[in-house]
């Protein structure tokens, strides 16, 4: 059997790093077993569509590295991919569940539905939902004549489609990730199969669409369990029991503190991304952080977000892709909510940080340079990113560690100058930067060579001398060794900084 998977977005608003990761455990099945990955696009619900939505949710993938296999704009033997584009096939099928009496013409209005819940919460017989126990009550086909039926939809009265839950079954819902799932039909609903614009509802199009596109197995998330034993029936009264697919569901991303469901609002609240890329909401304008935007690799989000409800089985907690294909299970994929850490989600892009070449690093610092207006040697740049991204997680943050290679200080941390300018400084500071502008080769050997020579015949140690230059290179107490930064910023330019620090603290 060839394994095919399917992730199936609603162009409702951007893409959620749960759906990401949804697509990416998709893609990592199909991966490993050879299989196909698709995209498909579920669009029927028009009042909900966002604009622009589509594309992101393209976008977001691509830039992720999840190419599907077939979707919308590649084709493919099962196409169209887009929902809104397979009307015809969905009525077919329910009107199939009709003639065979496992569905219904309801021609209930708003108002009948809303007096409906009431009555049930009033009374507190069971759930206030249309099912076995209140739908003989209502203004449906199983309560009217053949005769008035065809007559109301002769006469264009709105009607939707609804399943007829049976009574008294309990449906078994097996899962690859949580085991048996036994469901009393008594807690089901007689959900909307199709609705009164002429489109289907998620339910019946996502069932009709997996079997006609030969999906293999259903990975989803959690929040669609509950729709799993509607899903069972639809596929036993379409007779496609035996070919049903095999499900898994993912367990929630969980926000970082208290409890529930991590969504945008944690984000907004703690000052982290929830979207793939950068969302402008095209009604409010509405300016969303996207991951992208915000300095992550591709690589560490997809890391990250493979490990937020997996575990490998072992301590290795960075994978390359190759490496998650070879490593991925379903098995070993938990059933309990997975906390997402913001902390550790800059860690996975630290982590990134230092794997990198040089020459990637230096071409995204050299944007972020030329940004801010400053052209300058792009082998002085690998140096610089050499020498300071250790200290930070992210591109945009190589600037805050390295804008002193780029313009001397024009000021000097207070605090550090008062602790560490002493009486003698300026005259040690003087004779280093005499002694420096002789020095005919001007590289970290030599400098360290001159240094530790001028410490020996002043009989000072490094503590006197060291902290003292640094606060003239750098302008504050902190940075990288600083005979490195001696070597990059160049004698006329070291020699100068320390002439002028030495005039303007002394």
């Amino acid at each position: 059997m060839s394994i095919r998977v399917r992730f199936a977005p609603s162009p409702t608003g951007p893409l959620h790093m749960g759906g990401v990761r949804t697509a990416l455990y998709n893609y990592l099945f199909a991966k490993k077993h050879g299989g196909k990955f698709l995209l498909r696009i579920e669009d029927t619900d028009q009042k909900r569509y966002v604009k622009g939505a589509e594309q992101y949710i393209m976008d977001a993938l691509r830039w992720c590295g999840l190419q599907w296999d077939e979707g919308p704009d590649t084709g493919g033997p099962f196409a169209p991919y887009r929902q809104s584009e397979r009307k015809e096939l969905y009525l077919k099928h329910a009107m199939r569940l009709i003639d065979s009496g496992h569905a219904y013409y309801a021609f209930d209005t708003p108002e009948e539905l809303e007096n409906m819940r009431k009555m049930l919460e009033q009374e507190r017989k069971g759930n206030p939902q249309y099912d076995c126990h209140s739908r003989m009550q209502m203004n449906n086909s199983l309560t009217m004549s053949e005769e008035e039926v065809q007559k109301k939809i002769s006469a264009g009265v709105p009607y939707v489609i609804r399943i007829k839950i049976p009574e008294g079954e309990e449906v078994v819902v097996n899962d690859l990730i949580r085991g048996e799932v036994r469901v009393s039909s008594e807690l089901l609903d007689d959900k909307v199969l199709f609705k009164s614009d002429g489109l289907p509802t998620y339910h019946l199009a996502n069932i009709v669409d997996d079997h006609l596109m030969q999906i293999t197995h259903v990975i989803r998330g959690e929040e669609w369990l509950p729709s799993a034993p509607l899903h069972v029936l639809l596929y036993r009264y379409l007779g496609w029991e035996n070919e049903m697919p095999k499900f898994a569901h993912l367990p929630l991303l969980l926000k970082p503190d208290g409890k529930g469901k991590l969504s945008k609002r944690d984000g907004d609240r703690m000052g982290f991304p929830v979207f793939p890329l950068e969302w402008k909401d095209p009604e409010s304008g509405e300016l969303s952080m996207g991951y992208r935007e915000s300095g992550y690799f591709p690589e560490a989000f997809i890391n990250l977000l493979a490990m937020l409800g997996w575990n490998p089985g072992t301590e290795q907690e960075l994978f390359t892709i190759d490496e998650l294909i070879q490593a991925f299970s379903l098995e070993r994929v938990g059933k309990a909510g997975a906390r997402f850490d913001p902390e550790k989600a800059k860690w996975f892009n630290h982590q990134y940080m230092q794997l990198k070449p040089l020459e990637d690093l230096e071409r995204d610092f050299c944007i972020v340079l030329n940004n801010k207006g400053i052209q300058t040697d792009p082998a002085k740049v690998r140096q610089i990113v050499s020498l300071v991204r250790e200290r930070v997680n992210f591109v945009h943050e190589l600037w805050d560690q390295s804008a002193f290679f780029f313009s001397e200080p024009m000021e000097y941390d207070p605090k550090f100058a008062k602790k560490k300018w002493k009486e003698d400084t300026p005259d040690l500071m003087g004779k280093i930067a005499a002694g420096l502008q002789e020095l005919s080769t001007f590289d970290h050997s030599h400098i360290d060579s001159f240094l530790q020579n001028f410490m020996e015949a002043n009989e000072v140690g490094a503590g006197k001398i060291m902290p003292g230059l640094r606060l003239a290179l750098v302008g504050a107490g902190s940075g990288p060794d600083v005979k490195a930064i001696m070597e990059i910023l160049g004698k006329e330019e070291v020699v100068k900084r320390i002439k002028k620090a030495v005039n303007e603290l002394s």
